[in-house]
């Protein structure tokens, strides 16, 4: 049990804007946690359930994984589901965003046979969630593709649009009935990165542009499903959640660089969806065209979409999902400078991306905190497509140490928060809600079990996978409950009761 034995030493320094505003939420403002099936479940073959890309990955190729871990058990939540409502719960969520296991649910990845012990899981769950009154969020694909279906080219298989729309359709059927709120894809950007093996792209020039189009496909088919068959009996919404870390100029030269990156990272999934005109971007088509005829390609790497599938892509969203952690600084490569490649980099522009200056530094250092991106990225996305729904479907802190009284945890959220206040109230924006991620530690992909995100710390070592509210679930739970973030009330509420919630394995 966490016992409150330090003095809360933090302080906090709110924007002045909101200095002399009600820092308080909307009453229709929701506010969620998350996480994902390979992240959490374990129990990777138990029953009949096949292997994922991840589960191959993670045994064939271990010394990818910092700690040379794996998820085979992770957090033990296939087992002790009920732990993971309880701690949603104490938090006081209004809803908990999970993902749907694949081949969990489809041991033969198509929709021939549907998993008895599989099916009873994900209901178990979702019926134990409204039961406590919070509502669940489901993305159909976090990451943990078949393995059948990458050993036929995975994203870049353009079948693979129908094989995903078959399975969501499976879903829907399944628990449309308790589920209002799906994401179809999470990251797409991350999906058709060839830099991660693991995901299936790897060949770079024109996996990751064959991959593009067919999530995009796979989406569409699935809302279009969702929006003619289910839509009407269960009046659910359907999106998909995008990676979203602004580009900023270092410059007034580097802005032109730093506009062609956000429509090159975004705009090439966020364009064919939320704008008018869809398509693809204008600049990004001249880019890649560009790009590929110096490169003796004889047409362009970027796929065209046809009249049909521009049309058939534009318009398939609910509301826009926005998953946010950090941003960087664009700037044109000095001679002789050397660049390392990131995320969303783009080798052929000799560009080097940075983290801000006056940003925090995180573990790993990707995640360095930078709260002012999230409101330049809201502002940009809402200028370029006039977007009206908004649900923040992930952001947060990461660090390598097992501390519970983690305060850079609780600064971060409050900073975070912060800044969605100040896109509702200064500038207008349709924000509805915002997730944690994540809910409690798990398996953080390439970076194993060194990375902790969790507002529950887990105890690996321990076969129980012992779970311990940190001190940012308390402040969380705070937030949840006042809908203030009023740093200085919440503490001066912990000095005054000294009360401390017990651990989650008290829970039978």
């Amino acid at each position: 049990m966490l016992v409150v034995s330090y003095v809360l030493c933090f302080s906090s320094f709110l924007h002045p804007l909101l200095a002399n505003k009600e820092l308080h939420f909307p009453i229709w403002f929701k506010f969620g946690a998350a996480t994902s099936s390979y992240q959490i479940e374990g129990s990777w073959n138990v029953s009949d359930k096949t292997p994922s890309i991840w589960d191959h990955y993670t045994h064939t190729q271990p010394y990818r994984i910092k700690d040379h871990s794996n998820g085979d058990v992770a957090c033990d939540s296939y087992n002790q589901y009920e732990k993971d409502i309880e701690m949603a719960e104490q938090l006081g969520l209004d809803f908990y965003r999970f993902s749907i296991s694949w081949p969990r649910l489809l041991p033969e990845g198509y929709r021939t046979r549907i998993s008895s012990d599989g099916r009873q899981y994900y209901d178990n769950l979702i019926n134990g969630l409204l039961d406590r009154g919070i509502e669940p969020m489901v993305t159909l694909y976090h990451s943990d593709m078949p393995k059948i279906f990458q050993d036929l080219g995975g994203w870049a298989n353009p079948e693979m649009a129908q094989w995903f729309a078959d399975y969501a359709d499976v879903a829907f059927s399944l628990y449309g009935d308790r589920v209002k709120l799906w994401i179809t894809i999470n990251e797409p950007l991350v999906a058709c990165d060839s830099s991660l093996k693991a995901l299936g792209v790897v060949e770079p020039f024109l996996a990751p542009y064959l991959c593009t189009k067919t999530v995009l496909m796979a989406h569409a088919k699935a809302y279009h499903n969702y929006k003619d068959n289910y839509k009407p009996m269960y009046q659910g919404k359907v999106s998909i959640a995008h990676v979203a870390f602004y580009f900023g100029a270092e410059t007034q030269d580097d802005a032109e660089l730093a506009e062609l990156y956000r429509q090159y990272n975004f705009g090439r999934f966020m364009h064919p969806i939320y704008s008018k005109s869809g398509g693809w971007p204008a600049t990004v088509v001249e880019l890649m065209k560009n790009i590929s005829s110096v490169e003796g390609f004889p047409r362009s790497r970027l796929p065209p979409l046809t009249k049909h599938e521009v049309e058939f892509i534009r318009g398939t969203n609910d509301f826009v999902g926005l998953n946010y952690y950090t941003s960087r600084m664009v700037r044109k490569a000095k001679a002789g400078e050397e660049r390392q490649e990131s995320l969303g980099d783009l080798p052929e522009l000799n560009a080097i991306s940075e983290p801000y200056p006056n940003s925090t530094a995180g573990h790993p250092e990707l995640y360095s905190s930078y709260p002012e991106g999230l409101r330049a990225f809201i502002a940009w996305v809402t200028k370029n497509y006039g977007v009206q729904d908004i649900l923040i479907t992930e952001n947060g802190y990461t660090s390598y140490k097992d501390d519970l009284n983690d305060f850079n945890r609780i600064t971060f959220i409050e900073k975070h928060l912060e800044q969605i206040l100040l896109c509702i109230y200064e500038d207008g924006a349709r924000i509805h809600g915002y997730t944690y991620w994540s809910l409690m530690d798990n398996f953080e992909w390439l970076y194993g079990y060194t990375a902790k995100f969790g507002l529950y710390d887990v105890d690996f070592s321990d076969e129980g996978r012992k779970r311990t509210p940190r001190l940012s679930a308390q402040y969380y739970s705070y937030v949840i409950k006042s809908r203030s973030i009023d740093s200085n009330k919440w503490k001066s509420q912990m000095e005054d009761t000294n009360d401390n919630k017990k651990p989650i394995d008290d829970v039978a």
